[in-house]
């Protein structure tokens, strides 16, 4: 089986958790038991390390979105190689994984 590798550091009110290796249907639940284990606080997940995210993955990412949100945490990605962003992007979850780096209005 194949796994994933996650390197947990906290940076001001965040947890950033660096992941390592394919999202894919064989490791997304590693990625999803990863984020339940800190479902109680504002999370980036960063993604440089990341090869290929399917839809196994954005289903795990989506999902950790939504239960941060419904428990006012904040989610957000970073640092995706550019074919990981292009699936991210073709999915419309840009905007939504990203919005921290928007300026407030």
């Amino acid at each position: 089986m194949a796994e994933l590798s996650f390197d947990l550091k906290h940076d001001g009110p965040w947890l950033v958790v660096a992941v390592a290796g394919e999202v894919d249907m064989a490791t997304a639940p590693q990625l999803r038991d990863c984020l339940t284990d800190h479902e109680d606080i504002d999370v980036i997940v960063e993604l440089s390390r990341v090869g290929f995210l399917d839809s196994s993955g954005i289903t795990v990412l989506v999902n950790a979105y939504k239960s941060r949100r419904d428990k006012g945490h904040r989610f957000r990605t970073a640092g995706e190689q550019d074919h990981v962003l292009e699936v991210i992007k073709v999915c419309g979850l840009d905007d939504i994984f990203h919005a921290a780096d928007r300026p407030a209005d």
